[in-house]
């Protein structure tokens, strides 16, 4: 179950109300509005609790995202690359994140470096769709993931911080 901090969080983040996907010429416009709205909600919370994470742009039709996210470990910033297309059968089905960098370091992680979700994220996107977003995506898919992977990777040597790549080249 998740905290109290991620549970006011996520309750400041809006709900999305119009149920529409990609496929729906009519309604996906004022759905990716809303998206937006939320996302920038989202991005407005977290800088205010100096908690920023992630950028993230679409292309002009919102079906394909792009970013960056980072993770802050040891006072040591890791930056990865992050993407994700909007599925056929959004909001219904929630999009798969991918972190490309990240692709084979992790058992939580299939496909070219998409993100395991299905078993905590999943269910919760399945009982709130249409209602949540990508900011939801965001703030309960990848956040939670992040704060747990990237650091057994440190651990494990499997993600090095570029500072110390540099070092290690160096000598």
């Amino acid at each position: 179950m998740a905290d109290e901090a991620t549970r006011r969080a996520v309750s400041q983040i809006p709900l999305l109300k119009t149920h529409a996907g990609p496929r729906d010429r009519a309604l996906w416009p004022q759905r990716l509005k809303e998206e937006y709205q939320a996302l920038i909600r989202f991005v407005e919370q977290n800088k205010a609790a100096d908690n920023d994470w992630f950028r993230l742009e679409s292309n002009a039709d919102g079906t394909r995202w792009t970013g960056t996210c980072w993770f802050i470990h040891e006072l040591l910033r890791y930056e990865f690359r992050l993407e994700f297309d909007i599925p056929v059968t959004y909001p219904d089905t929630a999009p798969e994140v991918a972190v490309p960098e990240l692709d084979g370091k992790t058992a939580k992680m299939y496909r070219g470096g998409r993100i395991c979700l299905t078993e905590h994220f999943a269910p919760l996107w399945a009982r709130n769709a249409p209602r949540f977003g990508l900011a939801h995506l965001m703030a309960l898919g990848l956040g939670p993931w992040l704060a747990v992977e990237v650091p057994d990777l440190i651990s494990k040597g499997l993600v090095v911080h570029k500072e110390r790549q540099r070092e290690a080249a160096a000598e």
